[in-house]
């Protein structure tokens, strides 16, 4: 369990969090920018200081007294920014972390970069980069690990295919997984959590769905989106579809639901309160 009471001035406000966070869940940190999740990633990763109490699994972090050095606190640390050492080839990344060849070569075959283990990162593309920067995260086998819009810059489809990466690894290693992030068709496939920040204070936290989900209004409307999900209730069917930074829920018939695939972009229109949804 992580247990946070902290309080820092940020900017013309002051972040000011009582949290706590069950061991291995997978929680996601989204709100408007400036509004204190970077921040509460580095406090947590021992990067900035703050006023108050920080403890996990009953060992004290952060108190009135002291705080624990990042590198005794366990954590996974990744950025936007690869941070790979230029020189060093994709293997040898990982092993600097920890020489464990054999954690190194299954983190690797299992992010689908064993055959680049020899290259330099100068020549991979941004998402091979992004994910030798999560195989190294997990080099320690950290208990938490810390992630800060690690996939904003890249292209959707690797967008997809890296959530899935992550997905698996944060299972995987058992690891209590915190993300910040905009995007809320990633938030719905990895979160189980949804904490909103706003100003340096909670607003909302729950499940995706609960925070995410906004009714939409009586008028006509025709958007493009993504079907992150089809789920059967009784004799239809209820298509998740993220559009922009919302997510909706449209009924759909059984015959409409056979063709439709999930992660494919697809259109939502509505007249006279019909709903229709199609690719």
């Amino acid at each position: 369990m992580i247990e946070i009471e902290i309080s820092k001035p940020l900017g013309g406000m002051r972040l000011a969090l009582s949290l706590q966070i069950e061991e291995g869940s997978f929680v996601a940190l989204t709100g408007p920018s400036g509004s204190g999740k970077t921040t509460l990633l580095r406090i947590l990763a021992g990067l900035e200081g703050a006023r108050g109490r920080i403890s996990v699994d009953g060992r004290a972090w952060l108190d009135g007294k002291s705080s624990l050095a990042p590198q005794k606190r366990g954590i996974g640390f990744i950025f936007q920014e690869y941070a790979l050492f230029e020189n060093m080839s994709v293997e040898e990344n990982l092993l600097f972390i920890e020489k464990d060849s054999a954690l190194a070569s299954h983190l690797l075959e299992m992010t689908g970069m064993a055959q680049f283990k020899d290259r330099l990162p100068s020549t991979l593309s941004g998402g091979q980069k992004q994910r030798v920067a999560l195989c190294r995260a997990l080099m320690k086998r950290p208990g938490i690990l810390l992630m800060d819009e690690p996939l904003s810059a890249l292209d959707p489809a690797m967008r997809q295919r890296l959530q899935g990466d992550i997905l698996r690894l944060h299972r995987e290693f058992g690891t209590t997984t915190i993300m910040v992030s905009h995007d809320p068709s990633e938030i719905y496939r990895l979160a189980e959590r949804v904490i909103l920040l706003h100003h340096g204070s909670v607003v909302a936290d729950g499940s995706p769905k609960e925070i995410l989900m906004k009714s939409s209004g009586s008028q006509k409307f025709s958007f493009e989106g993504e079907l992150l999900d089809l789920v059967r209730v009784d004799a239809v069917y209820v298509a998740v579809v993220a559009i922009g930074q919302q997510l909706v829920e449209v009924v759909v018939a059984k015959e409409e639901a056979k063709r439709l695939q999930i992660g494919k972009r697809v259109q939502i229109a509505t007249k006279a309160f019909a709903p229709m949804i199609f690719q």
